[in-house]
């Protein structure tokens, strides 16, 4: 009834402040929306992964619980008071943590719910700039969700604009994924220019070394020349020197 209410209300409102021209109402259907978005089902698949993680890890710890529970029945009778205390204390220990653990994971503020809550506000952000963006260039006054709490008796199809909303954040992912690819072709070519120009500088320092090396051999060269030819001043010399004695 007060769902009922609220909607005479809106429109008697509406009526009143919207005198000389008609009001233009659409709704969407947010878990359809949802539905249809592949971000949605990724981030769907990787939570029911980790439940079901969870879940196993609960199954073993229960599974070696209920084996300590009929270990300690099939011995309690060659067991004393006090060894039969301490063994329950420890089964009743670790009830209790699984307990908690199960609440750790699956409670109404588990780690389930946060990280549903955290992987999907991205994805719900997108859907409410779709609906403020349409509700701009198509002039929509009220836009409402046909999943969320209010009650809608009946709705035409005709003023669904859930495939709309859906192609807004099609085109929006795709100028995403082109502007992300641009990116990444400008980082490539950049990166192969600074390769090429330390190609450029590494050949460069080859050809100077290179360079060098070859001064450095044809030094080389020319002082072994000079070498043999001192070489040879001096055997004249020497020569020269012994005829002088003789005569």
């Amino acid at each position: 009834m007060k769902n009922i209410h609220f909607f005479i209300l809106l429109f008697l409102t509406s009526t009143i402040i919207y005198p000389q021209k008609g009001v233009k109402i659409g709704y969407i259907d947010t878990e359809y929306i949802l539905e249809n978005l592949p971000e949605y089902n990724e981030v769907s698949k990787r939570l029911e992964e980790k439940a079901a993680d969870w879940k196993k890890e609960i199954e073993d710890k229960s599974r070696l619980i209920n084996q300590k529970i009929e270990s300690l029945n099939s011995e309690i009778i060659l067991l004393t008071d006090e060894m039969i205390k301490e063994k329950e204390d420890e089964i009743l220990f670790e009830e209790e943590e699984l307990a908690e653990y199960q609440l750790k994971r699956f409670g109404p503020r588990g780690d389930l719910i946060l990280q549903k809550q955290q992987l999907i506000q991205p994805i719900q952000d997108q859907i409410f700039n779709a609906i403020k963006e349409l509700a701009k260039s198509r002039s929509y006054d009220f836009i409402f969700d046909k999943s969320a709490d209010i009650v809608m008796l009946y709705s035409d199809k005709r003023f669904d604009i859930s495939d709309q909303i859906l192609r807004t954040i099609t085109r929006a992912n795709n100028r995403r994924k082109l502007d992300s690819r641009k990116d990444k072709r400008e980082v490539e070519k950049e990166s192969i220019i600074d390769d090429s120009i330390e190609v450029s500088e590494v050949n460069k320092e080859e050809n100077i070394n290179s360079g060098e090396d070859k001064l450095k051999e044809d030094d080389e060269e020319t002082n072994k020349k000079l070498t043999v030819k001192e070489l040879l001043e001096k055997r004249k010399q020497k020569n020269s020197d012994k005829r002088k004695v003789k005569d």
